[in-house]
């Protein structure tokens, strides 16, 4: 599977950003599709997942309840609506895939298929 972000932006504190992660070259029924970040000097951290078929979502307690995960219906697109942003939110947005036959985690060397990451920053 292939996978591209984008929506990447600047934005004030308090403001809101879109991230699409656009999907190709597998059957996503098989997928945890997964959102992470990386800020810089720091390690790469889970933000968000979602089960392709059932829709079940999963979140890091940084983002929950300002952060919602969703998927285009028909459309190969798992989406990341950012609401009330941080200036501690800035880093480089990158989305990867992990098979559900492994079952859930949140640990980054267990996503495979990490595409190009999308730039978020966020001034206070």
């Amino acid at each position: 599977v292939q996978l591209q972000a984008s929506g990447g932006g600047w934005v004030q504190a308090g403001g809101s950003l879109r991230l699409s992660c656009e999907a190709s070259g597998d059957t996503f029924s098989k997928y945890y599709m997964g959102w992470f970040r990386q800020a810089p000097g720091k390690e790469r951290e889970f933000v968000a997942a979602i089960t392709w078929t059932t829709r079940s979502t999963y979140y890091a307690d940084s983002v929950k309840g300002r952060f919602t995960i969703s998927r285009d219906n028909g459309e190969p697109t798992v989406n990341l609506q950012m609401n009330r942003l941080k200036p501690e939110d800035t880093a480089v947005y990158y989305c990867a895939v992990r098979l559900r036959a492994y079952g859930f985690t949140r640990q980054p060397s267990d996503f495979r298929s990490w595409g190009r990451g999308t730039q978020v920053t966020v001034s206070s």
